[in-house]
Formats: C-alpha cells, sequence, structure tokens
C-alpha cells in the first residue's frame, strides 16, 4: 500500500496472478518471490538481485517485527511508469492470508530497473512488510473502515520505515498545518472518499494526506508517551490517536 496505490488501482494489477498461473520463482527463506513478465521481462541477473535484495529486506523486517507471517509472497512486476517520487518502486498488501505483496518496478526511473531496484525496493519491502505485520491489506483487512485508520496504518508504516532505513520521500513529508489536518480526518464520516483523503490528490490540490498526516501523527504518539514506533505497531489505531493527544 504504498504512496501510489491510486495508480495501482487504476491499472489491472490483479492480473498478476490470473494472467500468469506459473510465474518463475525462486524460494529466498522465508519469501517465495515470483516474477509476473506477461509483457515486460526481466534479465535472470536482475532477478538473482533483486531476490537477494528482497531477502536481506525481509531479514531486518523480521527483527524488527517477530510477528511478521512466515512464507510470504511476493510478486514483482517490470513497468514503465513515472514511479520518480517513491524512487522507482511502489506496491501493495493484497492479503494477509495468504501473506501476499505485489511490487512494481519502473524500468524508466533514472539508471533503469537496477537503479530502482538500489534506491526503491527496500523502502518499499519495509512499509509493505510492516502492514503485513498489522495486518493492514487490501483484501482482508483486519481493520475496520474509516479515514482515520487507513491514516493510522500508513503513517504507522511510513514512520518506521523512515526510522530504519533512512530513506525519506517528501511525498511522505507533513506540512505545518498537520495537526488541523488530523482534527479534519478525525472529524470525516465512514464513507469519505479513500483516494481523496489518504492515497491521491484531494480536490483542493493537497495530495497523500493520509500518509502525511499518520507521519506527522506517528511522531507526535512517538513523542508524547515516549513509546517507539515498534512499541506503537502493537497499538491499535484509536490508542495511538489517544497517545497522540486527540
Amino acid at each position: 500500500m504504498n504512496i501510489l496505490r491510486s495508480l495501482i488501482l487504476i491499472i489491472p494489477i490483479l492480473c498478476v496472478i490470473s494472467c500468469n498461473s506459473n510465474p518463475k520463482k525462486s524460494q529466498i527463506g522465508k519469501v517465495n518471490v515470483g516474477f509476473q513478465e506477461d509483457s515486460l521481462k526481466f534479465t535472470e541477473s536482475q532477478k538473482v538481485f533483486i531476490s537477494k535484495i528482497i531477502s536481506k529486506s525481509e531479514d531486518e523486517v523480521r527483527e524488527l517485527l517477530p510477528n511478521l507471517p512466515d512464507s510470504i509472497k511476493v510478486i514483482v512486476e517490470n513497468v514503465d511508469w513515472n514511479l520518480d517520487i517513491v524512487n522507482g518502486v511502489t506496491g501493495r498488501t493484497e492479503t494477509n492470508h495468504p501473506p501476499l505483496v505485489l511490487l512494481q518496478i519502473s524500468n524508466n526511473y533514472k539508471g533503469g530497473i537496477i537503479d530502482s531496484v538500489y534506491q526503491g525496493i527496500k523502502t518499499t519491502i519495509f512499509h509493505e512488510f510492516h502492514h503485513l505485520s498489522r495486518g493492514w491489506a487490501i483484501q482482508d483487512n483486519k481493520f475496520s473502515y474509516g479515514i482515520p485508520n487507513a491514516m493510522v496504518n500508513e503513517g504507522l508504516a511510513v514512520a518506521f520505515t523512515e526510522i530504519y532505513t533512512g530513506n525519506i520521500n517528501e511525498v511522505n513529508s507533513y506540512p505545518i498545518e498537520a495537526d488541523s489536518w488530523v482534527k479534519e480526518i478525525l472529524a470525516l464520516p465512514l464513507d469519505a472518499d479513500y483516494s481523496h483523503w489518504v492515497m491521491g490528490e484531494h480536490p483542493d490540490g493537497r495530495t497523500y494526506i493520509g500518509y502525511r498526516t499518520g507521519n506527522f501523527l506517528a511522531r507526535q504518539a512517538m513523542k508524547k508517551s515516549g513509546k517507539s514506533i515498534l512499541e506503537l505497531s502493537n497499538l491499535m489505531p484509536n490508542e495511538i490517536i489517544k497517545l497522540a493527544g486527540y
């Protein structure tokens, strides 16, 4: 559920599973890495490199989040999208059961596929695997509806990723008005438009409000409670909102 989920929802990514019933796979530890190659393909050396980076990232995340599920399936797709604002890689946590993450790597980013992998894949894995550790998925989400829950879960993943990878994307930064944005979100009806408030552009021109506001909320909860991002990651959204002072 990375920052460009809005792009992913537009393009029929579900063909990752249905269009190729037997993608080439390489078993790497607890991660089963598959490559969706209906049109744009990876070279064998790219597959090996991508698999190693995913495996290493999984090891690092599991040390921090030991409740990360076993036997995670990651399906990787080669795309020609403009993913510059997220360093060439985006993704989404599709299901908790089975644990499934879909990644898209842009071949248009700066130096191509390998540059995208160097710059963006670790950040994306940390973000999506944090979602898996909490049960925040597209199809079998463990949390109830509402933008506040999305704000908290996306914000936790953003803060966790920034803290433990050192990689910071400008699109996840929060403005000085973030406090008022939190209050706006908490006052929204349950059926508020997800694309406006979380992953896309609001009619007033603001972008990725849920990610940016959630990042702010997580930092406020850490500051006011003295708890680490790992401790916060074990709490429910309403508890984190309260710890942040709302």
